[in-house]
């Protein structure tokens, strides 16, 4: 699946570099027909995985659930992620919960796109204070 999804991310990075509109169309639904894996914002505070796993679940075999949370706090980011077994079950999904209420909000629902990677910015080490010659003798 992450083949799939590296697939559409590359298919969309050429149509936005080429800039073209002739097919675009088509082009966009044949890589939408290739992602499983949905983006899902909008959510309420009170919303959890299994309330997300549960309102995606009629669509089709949904493989993961997850909502966004705070690493500190815990609390919801308001955003979360389902993922589908078939790219049919996710395109009916996406059709028919796109601005759907879900525990008091409207969700907005689409494909979800891969994260790029992060930069350490130079540093593998990990953060070494960023200053001075990287001893921590006060200089």
């Amino acid at each position: 699946m992450a083949f799939c999804n590296k697939i559409g991310t590359l298919l969309r990075q050429s149509i936005s570099a080429n800039g073209t509109l002739h097919g675009q169309t088509a082009m966009n639904n044949a890589i939408r027909c290739m992602s499983t894996k949905l983006f899902i914002g909008g959510l309420s505070f009170g919303t959890d995985d299994q309330s997300l796993r549960d309102a995606f679940g009629s669509f089709g075999d949904v493989v993961e659930a997850r909502v966004i949370t705070d690493r500190d706090t815990g609390r919801s980011r308001g955003f979360g992620f389902v993922n589908f077994s078939t790219d049919e079950s996710a395109n009916s999904a996406l059709s028919a919960m796109d601005g759907q209420e879900l525990n008091g909000r409207n969700i907005r629902v689409s494909y979800a796109n891969e994260r790029p990677p992060r930069s350490n910015f130079g540093n593998p080490g990990g953060f070494r204070g960023g200053f001075g010659n990287g001893s921590n003798d006060g200089y």
